[in-house]
């Protein structure tokens, strides 16, 4: 596939504040679940790096995590991955919600963007929340602000308009090879997708003041013949947190676990022996060791 003279390849990310949609819009476009989606903010903690391929060429995409004010080291990281793409990249998709409202994370973003001299294509998501004609006054309110090499509506969720968007990220790559084989759908490992998988769950489900402070770290995952064995903790930073999390006589816990079998299930295309634990590490979000510990480390660039 890669070896057509006219086939092009390069890398895009999707930018954006948080829970604009970034990574419904990055599943959607590759059509299978990668990255974990939550009505709550900052859901996305690493660099994830999905590929899209088609017999015009192949886009790999980098989610990142929301563009945002820090408020403890886990946030600086956050913001330092994201911002860092910008300049890393063929073409840059900035991903807003629908309104006239220019609010400071979105001037941050543009003064981000002011920096970089990538393309930048406006995606204006959830276009299926308003009226056609409010939507040429929203999209003009943001042509005012900066200078887009495209402007592109669409609807994460229900996939309309996206064709559009992928021909429109094909014009701004080089010609070249494929950097993956057709059928490679992501870098991430299999130990952090379920990982991911679990806290998605955990988002969902738990009240308003524990999901950012809960990690998940996978003990063991082994494969037996139609089964995958496999052992996680759930990482809080408080005592009382972690009655939450259990639940009375562990319903919570059970709850989460139920919610994410099923979709590890399908990941893994095998039956999951799923057994869920709950530790408290006080002050994770702010120590470098458990940082890393979890995964949240800079990854090296890619070339």
């Amino acid at each position: 596939m890669s070896e057509n003279a006219a086939f092009k390849s390069g890398f895009a990310t999707l930018i954006g504040r948080p829970n604009v949609g970034k990574s419904t819009l990055m599943n959607c476009l590759i059509g299978q679940k990668i990255a974990i989606t939550s009505n709550k903010p900052q859901t996305t903690r690493n660099r994830i790096q999905t590929v899209y391929t088609s017999e015009e060429g192949q886009i790999v995409f980098l989610d990142t995590p929301g563009i945002h004010k820090a408020k403890n080291k886990l946030g600086t990281y956050m913001v330092n991955v994201a911002e860092k793409t910008l300049s890393e990249v063929d073409v840059i998709l900035w991903l807003v919600e629908p309104s006239n409202f220019i609010g400071a994370g979105e001037r941050h973003i543009i003064e981000q963007l002011q920096k970089t001299k990538t393309p930048v294509i406006l995606v204006v998501n959830k276009i299926d929340t308003v009226k056609k004609e409010q939507l040429f006054s929203y999209i003009d309110t943001y042509r005012q602000q900066y200078d887009f090499a495209e402007v592109v509506p669409v609807s994460a969720l229900k996939a309309d308009n996206t064709d559009e968007l992928i021909k429109c990220i094909m014009k701004y790559l080089p010609y070249g090879p494929a950097f993956y084989d057709e059928d490679t759908v992501t870098d991430q490992p299999t130990r952090q997708i379920v990982a991911e998988l679990i806290r998605e769950k955990a988002l969902r489900l738990l009240s308003e003041e524990i999901p950012h402070g809960v990690a998940v770290s996978i003990e063991s995952l082994k494969y037996r013949k139609k089964l995958v064995d496999i052992e996680a903790t759930i990482i809080c930073e408080r005592d009382s947190h972690k009655g939450i999390i259990i639940g009375k006589n562990g319903a919570m816990l059970k709850k989460i676990g139920s919610l994410a079998r099923p979709e590890i299930e399908d990941l893994l295309e095998r039956q999951a022996n799923l057994q869920l634990w709950v530790k408290v590490k006080k002050d994770w979000r702010d120590s470098d060791f458990l940082l890393k510990n979890f995964g949240y480390h800079e990854k090296d660039t890619y070339s």
